[in-house]
């Protein structure tokens, strides 16, 4: 890290103003004494880190766990937000990816990746009623396809660089 005192700087910050709050016990913020609170006060300071130091390579970690802390708050508390925890941590994923891609050109590929799967994810029984693939056909590929994810990852750690 080039700035040595975003990142520290926001996270003193955020865990301070999150114990004082804590210990003086307004009932108003009781909802945001947990561990997702946390998770968002590290997550702003890498996104600091990232935009005001220009450490872009702190975009990614910081849009995953500002995502992460957020997601965690506003699941089961409003009407609109999806429920599917796995589909929309990996859209927040595919966010930071997007979000870093526009920065520093790299990662656009896997932006669009966890895109589609996220979007899979979170729409299978709309797209799958659209489509009707709950054809016995169908239902068995889908069932592994977390091997396709294997598969393509060892592709990725196999592969020779240019």
């Amino acid at each position: 890290m080039k700035n040595q005192r975003i990142f520290p700087g926001i996270i003193l910050i955020g865990f301070g103003a999150y114990f004082l709050l804590q210990q003086t016990g307004i009932s108003f913020f009781q909802q945001f004494y947990t561990w997702p609170t946390l998770l968002m006060i590290v997550g702003i300071a890498f996104l600091g880190q990232g935009y005001s130091a220009k450490e872009h390579e702190a975009i990614l970690p910081g849009v995953i766990m500002t995502g992460f802390g957020l997601h965690f708050h506003l699941v089961g508390h409003v009407a609109f937000w999806p429920s599917h925890t796995i589909g929309m941590l990996i859209l927040i994923i595919s966010v930071g990816f997007f979000l870093r891609f526009q920065k520093t050109n790299t990662g656009l590929f896997q932006a669009f990746l966890f895109l589609i799967l996220a979007v899979l994810l979170l729409f299978y029984d709309k797209i799958a009623g659209y489509l009707g693939l709950l054809q016995n056909g169908m239902s068995f590929i889908w069932k592994f396809w977390p091997a396709l994810l294997i598969v393509v990852g060892i592709y990725f750690l196999l592969k020779k660089k240019k």
